[in-house]
């Protein structure tokens, strides 16, 4: 990437971590390495059987398969980084790789908000009007979603990031973090931090609110519609198709809400820490087994596959 500084003296930032403790830094990075990994195999898993499994060639297993691309890109942006500083015991990073670390969590983090509200549409439409479903939910129209959910995200987050561009770090490089963040980083700087402050928060709450609004609207009449069938069994299976989503959705808006929707970026760097720590690395590992145990279908497909695979290593 070009050099981005232009109003700062400061070259080199150096993170603080969680602890100085050397036994919870090795338990902490064979905790994170494990999850990793965990979360790379579970998500490629999910990648990988929605583009060979043909049962898998629906809108709901495209968005899903993009969600599980998104996550793999999100946790990669921050992890990785961690995992070197805990091995090496180097917690120095550049100002060019801060930024765009920054960048890349908050592009992925936003236009996954987005693909969320879209995979609420998606579930909305199949249950609420199945008969125009495939009319509606056409490939074309998948993809505009996806390119919306991408375009949204990056457009949320430029204004605020080139803002964070123009701030001067003068006294400090200190980061009160294992990784490069909005409010660890507006603590350090010597620039006035209220009008950035004011705009990271109302991009947090517009992403936050608009897509919630969505989800919250497809899913009552998801409900609403549910209840009108008159088979028990139909019912569960409506519910089914759902319930993954929503408990994938509710830990995700959860969880950021916690972090960004605050009076002041500065407030709560500490619990922050541990928050975006089981974002960045426990999330991305439950949401591919919540999606999975949870779908038969995606349950059989992977009973297929591994069959297959038997069978070739056997000749």
């Amino acid at each position: 990437m070009s050099e981005m500084r232009n109003h700062t003296e400061i070259t080199l930032f150096v993170l603080r971590g969680l602890t100085d403790d050397r036994q919870l830094q090795l338990l902490l990075l064979f905790f994170l390495f494990l999850s990793y990994m965990l979360s790379i195999m579970g998500n490629l898993t999910i990648i990988t059987l929605t583009l060979v499994d043909l049962h898998l060639k629906t809108p709901m297993y495209f968005f899903l398969r993009n969600f599980s691309f998104l996550e793999l890109l999100f946790t990669t942006a921050s992890v990785p980084g961690f995992l070197y500083h805990l091995s090496s015991g180097n917690y120095s990073v550049t100002y060019n790789a801060c930024f765009t670390q920054l960048f890349f969590c908050f592009l992925f983090g936003a236009s996954e908000f987005f693909l969320l509200a879209a995979m609420s549409y998606d579930r909305y439409v199949a249950i609420c009007k199945p008969l125009h479903y495939a009319t509606i939910m056409n490939n074309r129209v998948c993809y505009q979603l996806l390119l919306g959910c991408w375009l949204s995200g990056l457009m949320i987050i430029l204004t605020p990031f080139s803002m964070g561009l123009e701030l001067e770090f003068c006294d400090s490089n200190i980061i009160d973090h294992f990784a490069c963040d909005a409010a660890p980083m507006l603590e350090i700087t010597c620039s006035d931090t209220q009008f950035i402050e004011k705009m990271i928060l109302a991009s947090a709450a517009f992403t936050l609110l608009s897509t919630l609004v969505l989800v919250v609207l497809s899913y009552a009449s998801i409900v609403k519609t549910i209840l009108g069938f008159p088979s028990v069994e139909q019912r569960k299976k409506a519910f089914s198709t759902c319930s993954s989503h929503m408990i994938v959705v509710s830990m995700t808006y959860g969880s950021c809400i916690f972090i960004y929707i605050k009076p002041s970026a500065k407030e709560g760097v500490n619990s922050n820490k541990i928050v975006i720590l089981l974002a960045t690395s426990v999330a991305p590992v439950m949401n591919p087994f919540i999606y999975t145990l949870r779908n038969k279908q995606v349950i059989q497909a992977f009973r297929d596959r591994f069959k297959r695979i038997s069978l070739i290593s056997k000749l």
